[in-house]
């Protein structure tokens, strides 16, 4: 018969155990770190929802992700403004605008953001369908008042945007294709520091996925290791970029469970528009 004392040890090994199975899986969860855009990995756009794969945005560089996992989010001021009053628009479309944008005119993409302006020159020669779908969401006021609710600063680095819900969920109903993947500034699987390019379902390692760009879109501060299967449209202003430094130099949150990093900086877009010349 097992006496009360060797019962009571029996349970608190049970509860240690059970204790070390919790520490292990929430250090599993560090480590898996998934769009865009990415934390280090993709933006993952599925029926309208984000979700976040394994490797998307860093491959399969194992001693990469343990150390991104390991490195202690960084610490910094809020160096931006008081967001403007107002709230996001909720509304969706079902289907994608019909092409409309002189795709031999120069269209740029305009972010006043609480942390300042942040000018982008679009690519609608090379994105057409992309630029179109911006132009025609921001004419609604479709990101006014949205938050910029991810920065990535290890492995990749960028500042992700384009979600009304500012939780990494949200799109505007419909989805658009990838466009402009073979841009000869992507050499040697690098998205140079102030490229602008879609988030996306596509995972690399089923090549399932393709052609589901939606609203968010992610800015790149520094030079970033990623295989082209993000559409980039768009290249950031040389003071927009030392916007977007600001940004980074404030740092990131720790990561949550779905791996999600966000800025320290309070970045909401209080207006965004697009003109053409």
């Amino acid at each position: 018969m097992v006496s009360q004392e060797q019962r009571r040890r029996q349970l608190a090994r049970e509860k240690f155990l059970r204790q070390q199975q919790r520490r292990e899986d929430a250090r599993r969860r560090g480590r898996t770190r998934n769009a865009v855009i990415a934390s280090a990995l993709a933006v993952v756009l599925a029926g309208g929802a984000v979700s976040y794969a394994a490797g998307a945005f860093d491959g399969d560089d194992k001693k990469k992700k343990e150390t991104d996992a390991a490195a202690p989010p960084s610490k910094g001021p809020d160096p931006c403004a008081k967001p403007a009053a107002g709230k996001p628009k909720t509304a969706t479309y079902k289907k994608e605008p019909k092409l409309a944008i002189d795709e031999s005119a120069t269209y740029t993409m305009k972010l006043d953001t609480t942390c300042g302006a942040i000018d982008v020159e679009l690519d609608a020669a090379a994105a057409p369908r992309t630029v179109n779908s911006f132009d025609f969401l921001l004419d609604k006021g479709y990101l006014d008042h949205t938050t910029c609710h991810r920065l990535t600063t290890t492995g990749i680095y960028v500042l992700q945007c384009g979600d009304p819900q500012g939780t990494g969920q949200g799109g505007p109903g419909y989805s658009i294709p990838d466009e402009n993947l073979k841009d000869k500034r992507l050499k040697g699987n690098v998205y140079p520091a102030g490229t602008v390019a879609m988030a996306n379902q596509y995972n690399p390692q089923t090549k399932q996925g393709r052609d589901t760009g939606g609203s968010q879109f992610f800015l790149v501060y520094q030079d970033s290791q990623l295989p082209p299967d993000y559409t980039p449209f768009g290249t950031v202003s040389a003071e927009g970029m030392k916007v977007l430094k600001k940004i980074a130099d404030a740092g990131a949150t720790a990561p949550d469970q779905m791996g999600m990093t966000k800025p320290n900086a309070t970045v909401v877009i209080n207006k965004a528009t697009v003109t053409s010349s």
